[in-house]
């Protein structure tokens, strides 16, 4: 049995019960947490959109299909503990629980590692309630943390960034995954009247802004970077072909045509913390 109480932070200094909730979620959100306008945001989002119904776009589902496929292989057969950070809909311990000692869905919005709970219900999975910014775990308390499109969506990368690196351990691996040099696009909110970035992206990654982030960190990561998804492939529907490729073959169609036309949809970065 995975003791799940000694990766938590000395900082939640209370018995672990008195964060649990009736449905299993441990809710780690602080006052000073509750009080930011992304923890707000992010809980609305949950309650309007439905993380866990099923992608209708037979190409949308297919690249969905190919990035967590992915992003499975990244992660070490080693890693006996992983951490989902932005679970939405619990994909990833949808897929690891059988082969993991323990999963851990991190989510900002309740609704989403309550639901996570209650579909995928396991000894091994813990569902936890917090912020990406002050992630409730000890330092170098996990093997392996995937955090598949979150990055575009924080208001403070650098911080995101060094609480991904805190918690993982010496040795342990970070996966991130993130749309590809995307163009923000803003629309006019109609309850504010404000321009608001769709889907709620805030910024744009390449492999050259990736590097700066991670400058700081370089005495105690190394790391590198991957493209993934070419737009044109996506574009032509050519998934009414493709998704009957196993993943090696598929990955080597996508690759070429990303070196024939440079138009990945995705950006991958697999940081290992140095022991």
């Amino acid at each position: 049995m995975f003791d799940f109480d000694r990766i938590i932070s000395p900082d939640f200094n209370r018995p672990l019960d008195a964060y649990r909730s009736p449905e299993g979620v441990y809710n780690f959100l602080t006052e000073d947490s509750r009080a930011e306008n992304y923890v707000e945001h992010y809980h609305l989002d949950a309650l309007e959109s439905d993380y866990f119904a099923p992608i209708e776009d037979g190409a949308t589902r297919h690249e969905s299909d190919r990035l967590h496929g992915e992003l499975l292989r990244l992660i070490p057969e080693a890693a006996d503990t992983v951490l989902d950070v932005g679970c939405g809909g619990a994909w990833v311990a949808r897929e690891l629980l059988p082969v993991k000692r323990a999963v851990i869905s991190f989510d900002l919005a309740i609704r989403n590692t309550t639901e996570a709970i209650k579909r995928y219900p396991a000894p091994n999975h813990f569902a936890v309630t917090g912020d990406a910014f002050n992630l409730p775990f000890r330092d170098g308390s996990i093997d392996a943390i995937l955090s598949s499109e979150v990055m575009e969506h924080v208001p403070d990368v650098p911080r995101y960034l060094e609480n991904l690196v805190r918690v993982v351990r010496p040795g342990g691996t970070i996966v991130i995954s993130t749309p590809y040099n995307e163009r923000i696009q803003y629309s006019l909110c109609i309850h504010c009247n404000r321009p608001t970035p769709l889907h709620a992206h805030l910024h744009s990654f390449n492999e050259r802004l990736v590097q700066d982030l991670l400058n700081p960190f370089a005495d105690r990561i190394t790391y590198r970077t991957q493209t993934l998804s070419n737009k044109v492939l996506l574009m032509l529907q050519t998934h009414k072909l493709l998704r009957h490729l196993p993943h090696a073959a598929w990955r080597s169609v996508d690759t070429l045509a990303n070196r024939v036309l440079n138009k990945p949809a995705r950006l991958l970065i697999v940081i290992r913390k140095r022991g």
